[in-house]
């Protein structure tokens, strides 16, 4: 399935939990089989992790945080022009597909 969010994208969060909501972030990864996205410093959850060791090094024991997927209906790509979270279009130039603003009609994929 083609997303219309990809990775290094800037986006808001617009649900979900109350200190993630109206939060911005870069898009880290994107999980297209499950519709999902990680955002830098959105969803930040913990893990205990026990002591390992890897090979001749030992990782020590700890709690781990780390940016945890959130669902694509959630989050919304920020224009780059006007700087508002907006919807993504699509637009046919030069044989190509180019994503478009639809609050100010402006490339979103100019390089």
């Amino acid at each position: 399935m083609k997303l219309k969010i990809r990775k290094g994208d800037m986006v808001e969060v617009i649900s979900g939990r109350s200190e993630d909501k109206k939060k911005r972030g870069e898009v880290i990864r994107v999980i297209p089989d499950e519709q999902r996205v990680v955002v830098q410093g959105v969803n930040i959850r913990s893990r205990h992790r026990g002591q390992t060791q890897a090979g001749r090094r030992q990782i020590d024991a700890g709690i781990v945080k780390f940016e945890a997927p959130i669902h694509l209906s959630n989050v919304m790509l920020v224009c780059p022009k006007c700087n508002k979270a907006t919807r993504v279009g699509i637009s046919r130039e030069d044989g190509k597909g180019v994503r478009i603003c639809k609050k100010c009609s402006a490339a979103i994929d100019v390089k």
